[in-house]
This record gives structure tokens, sequence and C-alpha cells, in this order.
């Protein structure tokens, strides 16, 4: 049955079924939906995604300050340091795939750090198995269902892995750390490294360097706390709680990462904080 604009979108969350990959994938899933506005905002969160739209054969994306990006139907949404404005019309039909901290890293040749702010095409990717990949999950999809389509996407990964699937151990600790408002001085120490050796390892497992996703992911803590609570939010408190100097430290970080002021945030539900229709 067709879907109406501005119905609650159907979405299917799973880990991967294939035990291997659950060190490199957090989550994958299926979505699918109409919505009545005509753009809006995606938040950095520091991790990478897979996506694939099964109703037409385009994905794009477009940073507020930027070239925009267009690519088919499967690509690749490297770790962003900076919002940018999607179109909802692409949403109607999504297999997913979103990565762990450092979890994209095994499925590229080059260091993540190649993918930031990116959009890539899997055609570009992964040439012949990227460009035929729609192909092979829109009939998959349309014999078995969504279940079935993410069953050929865990296969293809499988097939793609260029190092092992383990992340690094020390740098998945050293994003554990960050995430949870560590100094990065603290985290080089607790892992024996002089700082320089922990940007070099930051930048090419995660894409950033440690300052820049440790930001990040304190902006991702903020959302979480703001999208947890009930009644407006008291941003001073929130200031201190995440790891601000103040609350005018937290208004131009959130600037910074959202596009938009902290009083303009409304999220498209509190489970999806991080898209943020525009207009209509």
């Amino acid at each position: 049955m067709a879907r109406t604009a501005g119905e609650s979108p159907v979405a299917l969350t799973m880990r991967p079924s294939v035990p291997a990959l659950g060190a490199a994938i957090g989550a994958m899933g299926y979505v699918e939906g109409r919505f009545a506005h005509s753009a809006e905002l995606a938040l950095p969160t520091g991790g990478a995604q897979l996506l694939v739209n099964l109703d037409g054969d385009a994905l794009s994306s477009s940073p507020l300050k930027g070239a925009h990006r267009r690519t088919g139907g499967a690509a690749l949404h490297g770790p962003y340091s900076e919002p940018a404005v999607i179109d909802p019309a692409q949403q109607q039909a999504v297999l997913w795939v979103a990565f762990r901290p450092a979890g994209v890293h095994p499925f590229l040749d080059a260091p993540v750090s190649e993918v930031r702010d990116q959009l890539v095409g899997l055609d570009d990717l992964w040439g012949t198995d990227g460009a035929v990949l729609r192909e092979r999950l829109l009939e998959a999809v349309a014999a078995g269902g969504p279940r079935a389509g993410l069953r050929v996407l865990e296969t293809a990964l499988t097939d793609r892995a260029r190092r092992p699937l383990e992340p690094d151990p020390a740098v998945r600790l050293a994003a554990a750390l960050l995430d949870k408002g560590t100094p990065v001085g603290e985290v080089a120490d607790r892992l024996g490294w002089t700082a320089r050796r922990l940007a070099r390892g930051c930048t090419e497992h995660l894409g950033f360097p440690p300052k820049r996703y440790a930001r990040i992911r304190r902006f991702q803590r903020l959302l979480g706390h703001v999208n947890a609570g009930h009644g407006p939010p008291d941003w001073a408190l929130l200031a201190a709680n995440c790891g601000y100097h103040d609350q005018a430290h937290l208004i131009h970080e959130f600037r910074a990462f959202a596009g938009i002021t902290p009083t303009a945030y409304a999220p498209r539900s509190p489970h999806e904080r991080n898209h943020v229709p525009l207009g209509g």
C-alpha cells in the first residue's frame, strides 16, 4: 500500500548475521517513508555509512559550505565533519549499513580520511562489483524482501574486505575514550603513544584527527541528552554536563556541526536526531 507524505517511516534494524562483520558494523537495516518536507539537514556523527537507494538510482549531498555531490544509487557516505543538506525523496526505500568507529577501514584501499566529507559511489570505490551491487540488491529484495537484500549486502562486504575485519584495537580504545570525553593527551598516555602517533592512527582509521573526532562525539552526546529530556532544554546545564566551557561555547560548536542555533534544532523525531527537516 502506498504511503503518504508525513507518515512515520517503516524501519528494519538488525545486527550483521555474519559474525565476522560484527566487529566492523554496528547496525544495518532498511527504511522507507514519505516525507512532507523537501530538504533536511544530516548532522555529522563521526561515522561512515553505506547507502543504497532502491527507489531511484541517485544519491546526493550538499554541504552547507562546499560543492554539491551526486552519485548513483549505491554510495559510501564517508564520516562528515559538517552538516549537509540531503533530499528526503532519496530516502523512500533505502538499505543502509552503519559502521563502527574504524569499521569502514577494512573495506577501503586508502585511509578513511580519503573519504572524509565525501559521498563516493560504489562504482568508483569498488569498480564493477560496486556498479552492479544495486541491481543485485533490487533483485534480492524483490524476491525475498529487505532481509534478503541485507544478506546479499553482507556477502558483498565480506568479499570486499581488504584488511582484517577486526579494527585496530588501540584505535578502537582511543575512539571509546574520546567518545567519553577523555582529553586527547590522556588518551595518548593510556595507549603509550605519542601525540603524533595518535593523530596518525585516528586520521587513518577514524577519518579525523583526535580533537576533531572528540568534538563531533561531544556534539552527539549533547544531542542524546537533548532528545532524552522532557520540556525545553536547559542549555547552560547541558553545557556543563557535556564538557563545554560554557553556554556560549556550546552555541558556537552547535552552529559548527548543525549549521543552526540550538533553539532552531527540531529533529525528525527523538530517534532520528541527526535528521532535521528544512522547509516544507
